[in-house]
């Protein structure tokens, strides 16, 4: 048993020797190794999210070197004690690489992200690579994915900036899409009535435009990055929306109240302005708009139209109004300007634009601020409120 051990520390001392005498060799004669060069030699994809403990190399767990010009990288496994390692590298004439030669924050020897608390981005630091957590608040704009685009025989379905099929105009019906906010009967009519030849219909939606500087991601991927609630958030709102992705340690900060009620103009209908109003508060209600950025409501909320002479096409959404004061004052208390599709008068929303998807709010603030909209009571006495919560960072 002791001549093992005297035979075992035997050689773990010539290894060291061994690799001290490599490592000077590899210093002298081999080329340095910058972050760039292996990222465009390997496929490290900068830009990409990625999460604690994930490898930089995706499904690529290592990266096996020439011994011979890579020499020094034993002196890691040694550190690691990794004795199996050293003498599989010295029989296969193969040494794994040393990512501490290359990585910065954020990126261990082996070239997994360590220390990051949600989901991180692949990016550069100086001439090293490194994996950045998120900032306190990550946000981005939703934008088509996988979309229909109408042709002259039909609609290509599209993914990414690829046609993946093409479907003549008599099996639109038969197509298979859906949300909770259109299904078949809505693709047929669009096609049908709504659609020129070049026009699209998103089907899902990706996101670009990140805050932070990371790669837009596909449809697919949001849930996976980011969760599914930001999928059926994006869905609510028109396309091109800001939309919030992650958001760290914060406070909730609630301003103050402002509310209105409907009223009665009987010459409109109250009933079908009572609908109206409780159809913006819904268009309106959780909305939440990222630090220095333009929202609108939701989309796919629709409102019912009332005679009146003045208004172009001799019919208006009367009902909206009060929901509006409502918001415009809780808007303008936080210091915000005027809500484009406003004015200052009673009526507040200017004819021609959808109350829903066509008014914006602007957040000046250099964090997150949440509507949130709501009624009490029904009728003509129907009370109806709105307010603004700060997402202040700790």
């Amino acid at each position: 048993m002791r001549q093992w051990r005297r035979t075992s520390l035997v050689i773990f001392l010539v290894l060291i020797f061994a690799c001290i005498l490599l490592f000077a060799f590899s210093a002298v004669n081999s080329s340095p190794y910058t972050g760039q060069s292996v990222a465009e030699t390997y496929n490290v994809t900068v830009g990409q999210s990625i999460f604690d403990g994930q490898s930089i190399l995706g499904h690529n767990k290592t990266i096996e070197v020439p011994l011979i010009s890579n020499a020094g990288f034993l002196a890691h496994q040694l550190m690691a004690f990794d004795l199996q390692g050293i003498f599989m590298a010295l029989s296969t004439g193969k040494v794994p690489f040393d990512f501490s030669l290359v990585s910065g924050e954020g990126i261990d020897s082996y070239g997994n992200a360590k220390g990051i608390d949600g989901p991180g981005y692949i990016t550069y630091e100086g001439d090293k690579l490194a994996v950045k957590g998120p900032d306190n608040y990550v946000w981005g704009y939703s934008a088509p994915y996988k979309l229909l685009c109408k042709t002259e025989s039909g609609v290509d379905v599209i993914e990414g900036d690829k046609v993946v099929q093409s479907v003549p105009t008599d099996q639109i019906k038969n197509l298979n899409y859906s949300n909770d906010y259109y299904d078949n009967n809505t693709i047929v009519s669009w096609y049908n009535y709504d659609a020129d030849v070049g026009s699209t219909f998103t089907l899902e939606k990706g996101m670009v435009g990140f805050s932070d500087g990371r790669s837009d991601i596909s449809s697919s991927e949001v849930p996976y990055v980011f969760g599914q609630d930001v999928v059926d958030y994006a869905a609510e709102y028109p396309t091109g929306s800001p939309i919030l992705l992650y958001s760290g340690n914060y406070t909730e900060d609630n301003g103050e109240v402002y509310g209105t009620s409907l009223g009665s103009h009987p010459e409109y209908g109250d009933s079908i302005r009572e609908v109206n109003a409780r159809q913006f508060v819904e268009a309106w209600n959780g909305t939440i708009i990222p630090p220095n950025s333009t929202s609108s409501g939701k989309d796919y909320v629709y409102f019912e139209s009332a005679s009146d002479s003045e208004a172009p096409g001799g019919s208006a959404a009367h009902g909206v109004c009060p929901s509006a004061r409502a918001l415009r004052a809780a808007v303008l208390a936080e210091g915000f300007s005027l809500p484009v599709g406003m004015d200052n008068t009673e009526n507040a929303v200017l004819f021609g634009y959808n109350p829903a998807s066509d008014i914006t709010v602007t957040n000046n603030h250099d964090y997150p601020v949440k509507i949130t909209m709501w009624t009490e009571g029904s009728g003509t006495g129907m009370g109806i409120y709105a307010q603004i919560t700060r997402y202040i960072p700790k």
